[in-house]
Order: C-alpha cells, then structure tokens, then sequence
C-alpha cells in the first residue's frame, strides 16, 4: 500500500491556522488596520470588550476575504492535478484512486518530489493554502463557526447571570437601608 507523507504546515502542528482567521496570502496589514479601525470607533474598555471587538474584526474580516477559500480550492486542485500526471507519467495510479496496487517506491518517491517541486513552482504564494486544504474551507469554517455560536451562547447565558446576580446585589442594600428607620428623618420624630 502506498503511503503519501506530507509536511504538516508549522502552524498547523501549534494552531496557528483556522478558517476564521487570517489565512496564508491575506494581509496582516490590513487585518490589523480593520481592527485598529473597530478599535477606535468602539472604543472597547476591559478584557470582556476587547475579546468582542477582535471577534468582530475576524469575522469582517472573513466576510470580506471569503474569496480565500475559492483560491484554496483552484489551488489544491492544481496540486492534485499535477500529482496525478506525474504519478501517470512514472505508470503509477492516480493519487486517490481506491485501489491503489503496490507501486514502486522509489518510483513513488520521485513522482512525489517532482510534483511538489512543480506546484510549488506554480502555485507560488498559493502553495501554502493546498499545505492547509483541510482548513482553509468553507466547511471548515461553518463548523468553527457552529463551535463559536455554541461558546458565545454559553458566554451570553453567564454573563445575564453574573449581571442579574449583580443587580440582585446592587437592589439588596438600598432595601435594606429604607427597612431600618433614620433617626433623623422628619417620619421618625413625628411618629414618637
């Protein structure tokens, strides 16, 4: 059976990718013009609305960048295109066929660098988006995006919590305080 071994993007082996966020060939730059720009005009203050402003950066963000994942997909089908004629050219079979008979392995190996070596050469900047195929998908990111609504409700219901619990809180002393008469109140000497 024939095994591929691929490199694992270094950002993938520490999580630095994710289909929500900036993705190989988009401008940091800009990314973080937007959210210096939402920045300003929110005018977050403390850690609760800084994390909802750079949420909302990254999701316009996405919104505005969708176009990623179109390239993403033209390139890693020019990647596998390209593997497959090589793997044709050396009379192996194509890369996901469903059966795939004992080939070669030197042969393989070649066949592997040589494609590589191609796409590289003319996917350019794009290489690095097959290297992440798996995330840079608009599945992809609807299923970070169901894990986000999920959290976010999560942090919604927590936070109407601790804000009731607050106001339970903030009622408590002023009862308290209009239960036990002034002794200097005009309602208190009248009364004696």
């Amino acid at each position: 059976m024939v095994t591929q071994t691929a490199k694992i993007h270094p950002a993938l082996k520490h999580g630095g990718y994710s289909a929500t966020t900036l993705l190989p060939g988009e401008d940091p730059a800009a990314f973080a013009k937007l959210h210096k720009d939402l920045i300003m005009e929110f005018g977050p203050a403390g850690a609760l609305e800084d994390y909802i402003v750079a949420n909302l950066a990254r999701l316009l963000w996405r919104k505005q960048n969708l176009a990623t994942f179109w390239i993403a997909r033209l390139a890693t089908n020019h990647w596998s295109a390209i593997h497959n004629e090589k793997r044709r050219q050396a009379g192996l079979p194509e890369m996901f066929s469903s059966i795939l008979p004992m080939g070669d392995p030197a042969a393989e190996r070649k066949a592997s660098e040589t494609a590589e070596a191609q796409a590289r050469n003319e996917l350019g900047g794009t290489y690095d988006l097959v290297e992440l195929r798996d995330i840079a998908t608009s599945d992809q990111m609807e299923r970070e995006l169901a894990i986000q609504d999920r959290l976010d409700a999560m942090i919604d219901k927590v936070l109407k919590r601790l804000v009731l619990v607050r106001g339970v809180k903030s009622l408590a002393p002023m009862q308290c305080a209009s239960a036990v008469p002034d002794p200097a109140s005009p309602a208190h000497l009248r009364r004696g």
